[in-house]
């Protein structure tokens, strides 16, 4: 049995899911396409639509029909919510982050997507942080060459 609280234990990303289009679609544009060994991923400050709530982070997941049919996408997202919702703490806030699974997430241990994602993650934060630290909204890897 689990010996964590009930608190932590049961934390949901609902309240911090990307859900309508017009968000996703402001966050590609604003994000630059970022990849790991099992997925792709973007990192996008939130919109000044935003800046009246508190800034707290948000994640949008997607699954594409190339990864396979509904059952597998399905079960590819619940994986992937199962996985965020354990790390939900360490999604950057006052960014807008994007994950892009491959179909290798299907069939991968979880133990190794767990590893990834919680990778990602810190990765995001690290860049989230350099983007204010040089006070500007931009992730830091967003420099034109």
């Amino acid at each position: 049995m689990n010996t964590q609280s009930n608190s932590s234990a049961r934390q949901s990303i609902a309240a911090v899911r990307l859900r309508r289009h017009s968000d996703f679609q402001l966050a590609y544009a604003a994000a630059r396409k970022r990849q790991s060994a099992s997925m792709s991923w973007f990192l996008a400050p939130q919109t000044a639509e935003y800046e009246q709530q508190p800034a707290g982070p948000r994640v949008g997941l997607t699954a594409g029909k190339v990864l396979g049919k509904a059952h597998e996408r399905n079960r590819i997202k619940r994986r992937m919510r199962e996985v965020l919702r354990r790390h939900v703490d360490l999604i950057p806030a006052g960014f807008d982050l994007i994950l892009h699974p491959r179909r290798t997430v299907l069939t991968m241990e979880f133990a190794k997507l767990e590893a990834e994602v919680v990778r990602i993650l810190e990765q995001a934060t690290a860049e989230a942080a350099r983007a204010r630290a040089y006070g500007n909204s931009a992730p830091a890897a967003k420099q034109s060459s």
